[in-house]
């Protein structure tokens, strides 16, 4: 398991600026080793500011974007082009902005799709992964909610345990809406590299927790994700005031 690595800036705009160079150089690095990389986004107003300062990013045309494989972490079971789906948010923010393969976005299935069965679209996503993804993230972005969860990986729920799926269902979750689908802690640890993002004073004691030796996973979820070769924190002042 990486140490993880603590990047702090004084403002959430610092912290997104901060993570949009970082993953502008992380993906023309790729690049540059001749692979086409994969990343898994994730959702949040963080994460709608970060997509942003990549869209706008000076350096973003050191990116093939075409040859750039998008994933989510997690999305909520709705229809489709809904506001709250991640994806949606994603779409507004980032891959409308810059020239992506449509053939390389990965959403998660949709309520009114192809698998409306919560079930059923969990399981569609973790085939598709197997079937048209290279094995491995390079990069993973994923947010912390006040009570430690990341992705739809929530405290004290059975889906922490599960670790023969690649993507489940969530159907009663504790923050709206109810039913949701989730890469599983054995899909998002098959990444180079993992970066969570973290904004507010809400959140401090969430990171406290989760770098804290010893924590346990049921309880701070965010302790079970790791990038087999790098793992990093960004946070703004306000979520690491606890450390």
């Amino acid at each position: 398991m990486t140490e993880p690595e603590i990047r702090r800036s004084a403002t959430p705009q610092e912290l997104a600026e901060d993570a949009a160079a970082a993953l502008v150089a992380a993906l023309h690095r790729v690049q540059a080793e001749g692979r086409v990389p994969a990343v898994a986004l994730t959702g949040g107003t963080i994460a709608g500011t970060i997509h942003e300062c990549v869209a706008a990013s000076p350096d973003a045309g050191r990116v093939d974007w075409s040859r750039v494989d998008v994933w989510f972490g997690d999305e909520r079971f709705v229809p489709g082009g809904d506001a709250d789906r991640n994806d949606d948010q994603a779409r507004r923010s980032l891959l409308d902005h810059l020239p992506f393969d449509p053939a390389r976005i990965h959403p998660m299935p949709t309520s009114d799709g192809d698998h409306q069965d919560l079930a059923d679209a969990a399981t569609a996503y973790g085939d598709e992964l197997r079937s048209q993804g290279n094995g491995m993230f390079d990069v993973v972005m994923l947010g912390v909610g006040p009570d430690g969860h990341v992705a739809s990986l929530f405290p004290g729920y059975p889906q922490i345990d599960v670790d023969d799926a690649v993507a489940i269902g969530v159907t009663d979750s504790p923050k709206p809406p109810p039913e949701r689908i989730s890469l599983t802690f054995s899909a998002l640890n098959r990444s180079r590299e993992v970066w969570f993002f973290v904004s507010g004073e809400g959140k401090a004691g969430a990171v406290a927790r989760a770098l804290t030796e010893g924590t346990d996973v049921h309880d701070v979820p965010a302790v079970g994700v790791h990038g087999g070769e790098r793992t990093v924190w960004f946070l703004d002042e306000d979520a690491a005031s606890r450390l």
